[in-house]
């Protein structure tokens, strides 16, 4: 029986356009993309296009822990939607405006080892950052 997929959401201070640059350029990536403060995202690469590949480094700032979060592009409609498939699961960004603002949705397949609270928890984190870095973005802009 399969998984009911995770949805994790938050609207932020940025246009699509905006948005969609800071969820896939791989400088902003390694700004944002960790689900604690004891965690960093040293090195992110994107090869942006269907078929292309990403990969972000994710680790412990102690060097305890670390693993590479790695997928493959297999839509993107610019400024709109990315999907993607990592691990043998998919996930869906969807960017919708609403002004100057932009509602960002993921949506993803589970795993079968972590707890689903415990996985959108992280999930939720890893976005709640991405606003904070875009929130951040517009003040010094």
């Amino acid at each position: 029986m399969a998984q009911e997929k995770i949805v994790v959401d938050s609207t932020v201070p940025a246009t699509a356009a905006e948005a969609w640059n800071a969820y896939t350029s791989p400088d902003r990536i390694k700004q944002w993309n960790f689900a604690s403060d004891d965690w960093h995202c040293p090195a992110a690469n994107v090869d942006l296009r269907e078929g292309g590949q990403f990969i972000s480094r994710m680790e412990a700032k102690d060097g305890s822990f670390g693993f590479n979060f790695v997928g493959t592009y297999t839509t993107l409609i610019e400024n709109k939607r990315i999907e993607y498939e990592f691990g043998g699961r998919q996930a869906t960004i969807d960017f919708t405006p609403h002004g100057n603002q932009t509602h960002v949705r993921v949506t993803f397949d589970p795993d079968n080892e972590f707890p689903i609270e415990q996985q959108r928890n992280g999930w939720q984190s890893i976005l709640d950052n991405f606003a904070k870095h875009l929130a951040a973005s517009a003040t010094n802009a």
